[in-house]
């Protein structure tokens, strides 16, 4: 059994952060259809495939019969760090795989439509070497989500729609236990839950070249509940329940589609998280209860996309996305570093009477950050590092998906 006591001479459980970055704006997987990331995500205002129940779902008053979309997005992700002494240590090597299942139903004589989604719009993974600034540490973040959804065209111009989104995550982190260095100790939290949001949609089309589209999601808060390890320090040992109440953030992206002819469509899209939720959140171990000041900043992802249709059902897209840094220096942590990015994507497709399928290669680089000032209580309060230091960051996704209709 943990003694309480004790836990002012061990860091034991103080989280700097959280997992990963699969792109910027902290935890957020944006990246939910080949087609759609192809076109920088700049899908809000066309939603015409049945991936708009994570877009938009108010675009599936578009389709008509029974579609099925499955596809995964798949990310190699490299973060390197260099030290004030000029130290250099890289992210180890991984590659991390998103699903994305899609099934929707348009009436042919009626004004709705109805799909249901399946997909992962947080999570991935993240793992440091050991260095003399903050040790090794590894996190995991595991987000799934199930979206039922409904959909009305109100009007010839005017579709809405709403869905219900049901949320399971599992959080693990990994990191040293005690303040002494080259010390093998660790400290080991992992939990689990289940919650539930919602979403809203809303497209227009007042003109046939031109269509506006709202998509919100909504705030919920993860209760993770499981335990705490601490193993290797040889004086308070052992496996204790643990929990850390997180909140998530609600984002809104509105967009405008311009389609100057039928082979072309242009779109532009400002797409806010509201990462101002994550404050504070308390880790309750066995040895305590340890607050970590998040204060990350409410930021936007500015995403541009263009396709060219062919003959044949062909198509290709290109897109870019700028996203802004939500993490401050202060609380700056290496299990999220986050800066300002640049994301370019190109891709191509086919639509055919009954097959459609996409494939897309994304590229994200991330300008060298310089963090000073930073906080962090890691690993111990009294004796506290830093994440100090010059961050880099750079990936390649490879995303693919067919789909089908009946």
């Amino acid at each position: 059994m943990f003694p309480v006591s004790r836990s002012k001479i061990v860091f034991s459980a103080i989280l700097a952060g959280v997992v990963t970055p699969a792109s910027a704006l902290g935890l957020r997987i944006a990246d939910q259809d080949p087609f759609a990331t192809a076109r920088g995500n700049a899908f809000v205002a066309t939603a015409d495939n049945p991936s708009a129940i994570y877009y938009n779902p108010a675009g599936l008053t578009q389709l008509e019969g029974h579609q099925l979309r499955i596809g995964t997005y798949a990310i190699a992700l490299k973060s390197q760090f260099t030290t004030p002494a000029r130290a250099v240590f890289d992210t180890k090597s991984r590659m991390d795989f998103a699903p994305q299942f899609y099934y929707a139903y348009g009436m042919k004589d009626q004004p709705l439509a109805f799909g249901l989604g399946f997909y992962s719009p947080y999570g991935l993974a993240l793992e440091w070497p050991n260095n003399p600034s903050f040790g090794p540490v590894y996190g995991k973040m595991a987000y799934l989500t199930l979206n039922p959804v409904a959909a009305w065209q109100v009007h010839p111009t005017l579709s809405v729609a709403a869905g219900l989104t049901l949320n399971y995550a599992e959080l693990e982190i990994r990191q040293p236990a005690l303040a002494a260095p080259g010390f093998p100790s660790v400290n080991r939290f992992k939990g689990e839950d289940l919650d539930a949001g919602y979403n809203l949609g809303l497209l227009w089309q007042p003109f046939k070249q031109h269509s506006f589209g709202v998509n919100y999601r909504s705030a919920t808060t993860q209760n993770f509940t499981g335990s705490a390890t601490t193993s290797g320090t040889g004086l308070f040992d052992g496996t204790g329940p643990a929990n850390a109440r997180m909140p998530l953030p609600r984002h809104v992206a509105c967009g405008y589609s311009f389609r100057p002819t039928p082979e072309w469509n242009f779109e532009f899209n400002a797409d806010w998280t509201e990462w101002e939720r994550m404050n504070t959140v308390n880790f309750v171990q066995p040895v305590g209860t340890f607050p970590v000041p998040f204060n990350w900043r409410s930021s936007w992802f500015y995403e541009f996309g263009v396709t060219r249709k062919f003959e044949g059902g062909w198509r290709a897209s290109a897109g870019y996305i700028f996203s802004e840094n939500s993490v401050p220096d202060a609380n700056f942590s290496p299990l999220v570093p986050d800066s300002d990015r640049h994301i370019f994507s190109v891709g191509v497709g086919r639509q055919q009477t009954r097959v459609n399928w996409d494939v897309g290669y994304q590229l994200a680089w991330g300008p060298g950050r310089t963090v000073t000032g930073n906080n962090l209580a890691f690993p111990l309060p009294a004796n506290s590092t830093h994440a100090d230091g010059r961050y880099t960051f750079l990936s390649h996704a490879f995303t693919a998906a067919v789909g089908f209709r009946f």
